[in-house]
């Protein structure tokens, strides 16, 4: 279905349908009007040589000087070069690919002042999937994401490169293939094209996404720990996480009991401690915390993808324009350095787990390291550590990037948010959040496969059971010790794709 772009009421999902599966999108007809009405107020403006910032001014510490109308006609070009000053390699498909549509979002209020042939170039790019090479590194999160934003603004006047059809083209051979016209710059639309936190925007949503899902995974690798360890499971009492009340708690709590149903761990068939440890019983505080600042995150993100993000905002109704600072990214950055903060805490809390899956004294049972064959095998004694310099790797980043702010453009942009640290740390911060979980999950499986083989077997839980179907389809049960670089690559790989998500939700239903 096609996403309509028409300045409210985009969602995250929306995004990632666009950003990473190709979703087609289409500029409503009343953003069109919106946009022609906002420039046609614009022009007579420029006609009339009211002073505009960013039009017939410089912009930054240059804001003073007015330019005069050959240098108006020219200032964009330059503009948009200056500003595409990034570095390092390409950033992904899916970030540029979301930053383009969010800018276009923008542009659909009506606010910005840039031609419709700009906003509609953006769309048929998205739409016949033409990604500019953007640089990673280079945006300070004000005035918006410039140096990223810039690179993408190159393809409107033909230059740059650009990702099409598996290869790397110029700008101009992939328009021509597509037949998309290349529609230059005319005054104000450089600036319009820039000057927004979209690009870190558009990669914290994805962030988001990604979150949401790794922190059910979360509590499926809970769960099964939780039954290979036999824990007590009255901690998951949902009376205990509504008697305190915090929403994330109770969700997770449901989440996990869901998981362990039909078990007999869950149906009070097992002898277990009166009290497990914390990292046993304090998952449903510990994930629903969690869940409660990604909620929240949300919120933050989603307001800003469907905001004028801009400066100067025009208003056509009222006939005047304001300059102001709606491109600072700290609305964004401050609730995203949480998100990133709060999957390496559950990263902790998954290590915990499975240190106990592997330490014999606190195991109720299990062999040393989960091998039968302690002392001639180490079974996952060296997983314990790819998963360890994983989370110190994690709290390295988990720094807030929000109050990193250096002064810049002498001393006009004297505070930024540095959301784009944020946004670059936080993929970080998951990348190595899928490997530590993939860890947990192996031990786990691990454990339940030796409670099966050596003890009297038990019923696991049906969400317990399918998760364990799916990871022994790409992890083989470690009778001897092999190398497991490869084992944890493919957990990681596992975990990336949802694939045990996607089975545990069709068995139990939705984890949400």
């Amino acid at each position: 279905m096609t996403v309509v772009i028409k300045g409210s009421g985009l969602t995250i999902e929306d995004l990632v349908k666009v950003a990473r599966h190709g979703e087609k999108v289409e500029l409503h007809k009343d953003a069109v009007e919106r946009i022609n009405k906002c420039r046609a107020m614009l022009e007579k403006k420029i006609l009339a040589k009211e002073i505009m910032y960013g039009v017939n001014t410089g912009i930054g510490e240059f804001s003073e000087i007015v330019l005069n109308d050959d240098q108006v006609k020219d200032f964009q070009k330059y503009l948009v070069y200056n500003h595409s000053a990034g570095i390092g390699n390409a950033s992904p498909v899916d970030h540029v690919r979301a930053a383009m549509l969010l800018r276009a979002n923008v542009h659909a209020h009506g606010n910005s002042g840039c031609r419709v042939e700009i906003t509609q170039t953006l769309v048929d790019m998205l739409n016949y999937g033409i990604t500019p090479y953007v640089c990673e590194k280079g945006s300070v999160g004000a005035c918006g994401d410039l140096a990223p934003m810039s690179q993408i603004a190159l393809c409107m006047m033909g230059e740059n490169k650009v990702f099409y059809k598996g290869e790397w083209v110029q700008t101009k051979i992939a328009f021509e293939k597509a037949g998309i016209k290349v529609p230059g710059l005319m005054a104000r639309d450089g600036l319009a094209a820039i000057n927004g936190s979209n690009f870190l925007t558009g990669m914290s949503a994805l962030m988001i996404f990604d979150t949401n899902n790794w922190l059910k995974q979360a509590e499926i690798a809970c769960a099964m720990s939780l039954e290979g360890l036999k824990a007590n499971l009255k901690p998951y009492d949902l009376r205990l996480l509504e008697a305190r009340g915090f929403p994330g708690g109770i969700r997770s709590a449901k989440a996990i009991n869901k998981i362990c149903q039909d078990g007999d761990l869950a149906e009070n068939k097992l002898k277990v401690k009166v009290q497990d440890a914390y990292s046993m019983r304090s998952t449903p505080a510990v994930i629903g915390s969690a869940h409660d600042q990604v909620k929240y995150a949300r919120t933050q993100v989603e307001i800003e993808m469907n905001g004028v993000g801009d400066n100067p905002i025009f208003f056509p109704d009222q006939n005047i324009q304001l300059s102001g600072a709606n491109f600072q990214g700290s609305p964004v950055s401050v609730p995203m350095d949480m998100v990133g903060a709060v999957v390496t805490m559950v990263s902790v809390l998954s290590e915990r787990r499975m240190n106990r899956l592997n330490n014999p004294a606190l195991s109720v049972g299990l062999p040393p390291f989960l091998t039968k064959g302690a002392g001639m095998f180490s079974g996952l004694m060296l997983s314990q550590y790819t998963a360890d310099m994983q989370i110190v790797e994690q709290r390295i980043l988990s720094m807030p990037a929000s109050i990193q702010s250096i002064p810049a453009a002498a001393d006009q942009e004297d505070f930024v948010s540095m959301g784009m640290n944020t946004a670059l740390k936080n993929f970080q911060i998951i990348d190595n959040a899928y490997g530590i979980l993939g860890i947990e999950f192996m031990a786990a499986t691990q454990a339940l496969d030796l409670r099966e083989k050596f003890e009297t077997p038990y019923k696991y839980g049906k969400g317990t059971q399918k998760a364990r179907e799916t990871i022994r389809k790409h992890v083989k049960y470690l009778d001897i010790d092999r190398p497991l670089f490869t084992d944890h690559n493919a957990m990681k790989e596992l975990v990336k794709s949802c694939e045990i998500l996607t089975e545990v939700e069709k068995a139990v239903g939705s984890l949400e």
